[in-house]
């Protein structure tokens, strides 16, 4: 796994994410090469684990974009995109099913 992942990685798990996942699909048909998926332990701790993450990542990362709710946050770094979500909007969404369909796509071509 690239660097830039494991920092990404390393940044929320210090910081109390729960059930950090990574999904590589590199080379498939997404629009980001990686998807990091994490759990927060509350909309407060959402909003903290994001400024976490900008304190740790800058200035070599660029964020092109961040998406805001209390139960979700989504960050856009180009290739790689991050989702920090409560455990409710995560089992109510399940990101994990979506994204490894893809990346069983991925590995089938």
């Amino acid at each position: 796994m690239n660097a830039r992942i494991e920092k990404i990685s390393q940044i929320l798990d210090q910081n109390k994410a729960e059930a950090i996942e990574v999904f590589d699909l590199k080379g498939g048909d997404y629009f980001a090469d990686y998807v990091v998926i994490a759990s927060s332990l509350n909309e407060r701790h959402t909003f903290a684990l994001l400024d976490y993450l900008k304190k740790g990542l800058k200035p070599e990362e660029q964020f092109l974009g961040v998406d805001e709710s209390g139960d979700w946050i989504a960050v856009d770094l180009g290739d790689i995109l991050i989702h920090i979500l409560t455990p409710q909007y995560r089992s109510k969404y399940d990101l994990e099913t979506f994204l490894s369909e893809i990346a069983a796509r991925k590995a089938k071509a």
